[in-house]
């Protein structure tokens, strides 16, 4: 007995719009994933990114194994093929809609830094100062190292008191200070952001 009889569906229209729908699924979960993993792992967060990977193979095999059995139908290398370009758009809006780890902000402003100085301080946010001189002459350079979650609200700051500054971002793997790297809480923020 095969699979369309078992499921009492046409073999048509399981080989060539049922299996090839599952394969697209299963690939956006598979590489969703992924991304996860890798974010994870460059978190240091090592449980999390092995359990991840043991889900991300055992759906991988499923997909790959539906692909070889069904190796003369264009669709499912088409699924296979858009399941995982969807998959790297849903595991990126994910990724974001985590906002996992810290970002060091550095702030370029020519202008006086003083109200953007005064927002750092009422959020109770470590910060450094440094006078510089740029090509065009003195500038402040701000820096601070904050959760990524707060970035938006920290952004929107800079952009409310300093809005001719030049801002950067980038990504921190681990911080010294215990305040900024506080991960009470990690799953229940992970489910929070996900619902």
């Amino acid at each position: 007995m095969n699979l369309s009889e078992v499921l009492d569906i046409d073999p048509d229209l399981l080989n060539y719009v049922v299996i090839p729908l599952l394969i697209f699924f299963a690939r956006i979960c598979d590489v969703s994933i992924n991304t996860l993993r890798i974010i994870f792992m460059l978190h240091s967060r090592k449980y999390v990114a092995t359990i991840l990977g043991f889900f991300e193979a055992a759906i991988w095999l499923l997909a790959i194994s539906q692909i070889f059995q069904n190796m003369g139908s264009w669709q499912t290398f088409l699924a296979y093929s858009g399941g995982y370009a969807m998959g790297i758009f849903v595991g990126m809006m994910i990724e974001e809609r985590l906002a996992i780890g810290n970002v060091v902000v550095r702030v370029i402003t020519a202008k006086p830094a003083d109200e953007l100085i005064s927002f750092f301080k009422e959020q109770n946010m470590r910060f450094t100062n440094l006078e510089a001189t740029s090509g065009d002459g003195p500038v402040n350079v701000l820096f601070t190292v904050i959760k990524r979650e707060r970035l938006p609200h920290t952004v929107g700051a800079i952009r409310k008191h300093n809005p001719q500054a030049l801002y950067t971002v980038e990504g921190v793997k681990k911080v010294s200070d215990g305040e900024v790297m506080d991960d009470k809480g990690f799953s229940r923020r992970i489910f929070r952001r996900m619902s």
